[in-house]
């Protein structure tokens, strides 16, 4: 239970947290964009069984694959793309303590 709290909080909270915290004055639509980095979790329906409550998403899945992560990390670079960069490599911190605390 404490594990789930721990994994959706960094979902929702991180991305809330620096919505409120580095975009104010646009926060709603900030946190709208990080929170649309949710939507990697679609590659688990490629999986077999597609949720296995054992299984580390990192480098499971193709869309938490290193190669996806580093393309995530990259998209903190430029302005136009740091808000989704940032939905996504926060989905991916969530997804990695996950797999730590199994």
């Amino acid at each position: 239970m404490l594990q789930l709290v721990i994994h959706y909080g960094i979902h929702f909270l991180g991305p809330l947290a620096i919505a409120l915290w580095f975009y104010k004055p646009q926060w709603k639509h900030a946190y709208l964009i990080m929170i649309c980095g949710m939507l990697i979790d679609v590659d688990h329906l490629l999986a077999t069984p597609i949720f296995s409550p054992g299984r580390c998403s990192i480098n499971f899945h193709p869309l938490h694959s290193y190669w996806a992560i580093a393309l995530y990390i990259l998209l903190l670079a430029p302005k136009k793309t740091r808000l989704i960069g940032l939905g996504l490599v926060i989905h991916i911190i969530a997804d990695i303590v996950d797999c730590s605390l199994m």
